[in-house]
């Protein structure tokens, strides 16, 4: 007989969570009808956090991602004018990316989006048990230095 594994219980836990989290987004962000995926909503909100245009490159180290998947991600934004591609002022060779205004009212309708997620996902607890999770969350993604650790 073997005994239970706690750590392996809450990591299919924490995994069926997330797998959660994304269908319900998912489902919100289709309900909003912007026309924009997940990971275009992900370098739209990412997109929001620079204080001037970044390049394709600043993004694609932000996103932790190949910048060939930016470009895909810009393509598509920038097709459905959310984005656009300027030229940096100090070096014209230089391509950055600034959110369109139809791409801050995108922006609005998914903070709208997640905030309606988040309710739904939330539901069962009581306002204690969220002040917990917030706590408990905060300490996870805070986490543990590496410690190199593989599988």
């Amino acid at each position: 007989m073997t005994t239970p594994d706690p750590d392996g219980l809450l990591a299919e836990q924490l995994l069926r969570l997330t797998r959660r989290v994304h269908r319900i987004q998912k489902r919100h962000l289709e309900q909003c009808g912007l026309g924009v995926t997940p990971a275009q909503a992900r370098l739209l909100r990412t997109l929001a956090h620079y204080g001037s245009p970044p390049r394709m490159a600043d993004l694609a180290e932000r996103l932790e991602v190949v910048p060939r998947a930016v470009t895909t991600l810009v393509d598509g934004l920038e097709t459905n004018g959310k984005v656009r591609r300027v030229p940096d002022p100090a070096n014209r060779r230089v391509i950055r990316i600034e959110l369109t205004d139809d791409g801050l009212g995108a922006l609005r309708e998914l903070r709208g989006a997640r905030v309606s997620a988040a309710r739904e996902i939330l539901a069962p607890l009581t306002d204690e048990q969220r002040e917990v999770l917030g706590g408990l969350l905060n300490t996870l993604v805070d986490g543990m230095p590496d410690q190199g650790r593989g599988c």
